[in-house]
């Protein structure tokens, strides 16, 4: 297991790291978002859409309300939102796995809400306040798949980083 911690100094920082990860992604990557409210999971997310599927950017939004929003591109990104559910139970009800390991890239917030249906390959984030706007963005890559995407990702970003 990988490890890459970030730091970010402003939401448009957040979001240009989220577009970096976008333009690396592919089909079958799950990507698991966790960390507190108004961490920075929304508007990462919306960066990662920019950079995989442009065309669909000024649709993020954060689907709390909707649960899973769906972003049209070459390939088609489910961006899910797991802030209202108290259990995995709840998750499992809905069918939402079936989305996990298909053909499209899923990225889902709250993440931790998951527990036994977290998809053991994944690449997990973690958002931490850093004081002001800045960020403590830590990746874990659960996986070989993941591993190198996260060994990409380590090749384009920024040099606040530090890769374990």
């Amino acid at each position: 297991m990988q490890q890459l911690i970030l730091l970010t100094c402003s939401p448009d920082e957040t979001e240009v790291l989220g577009q970096q990860l976008g333009s690396l992604v592919s089909a079958g990557i799950f990507i698991a978002l966790c960390g507190e409210l108004g961490g920075g999971k929304t508007c990462f997310t919306r960066g990662v859409v920019a950079g995989a599927a442009p065309q669909s950017s000024h649709l993020v939004a954060s689907p709390t309300f909707a649960i899973m929003n769906e972003y049209p591109g070459i390939t088609p990104i489910y961006h899910f939102d797991f802030y209202r559910f108290a259990s995995c139970h709840e998750i499992a009800e809905l069918g939402f796995e079936d989305y996990f390991q298909g053909h499209g890239i899923c990225i889902a917030e709250w993440a931790e809400k998951l527990d036994e249906l977290l998809p053991r390959e994944r690449l997990e984030i973690t958002f931490e306040h850093a004081g002001d706007d800045r960020r403590r963005i830590t990746f874990t890559a659960c996986g070989s798949v993941h591993e190198t995407l996260l060994e990409r990702v380590a090749g384009v970003v920024s040099p606040r980083k530090t890769l374990t």
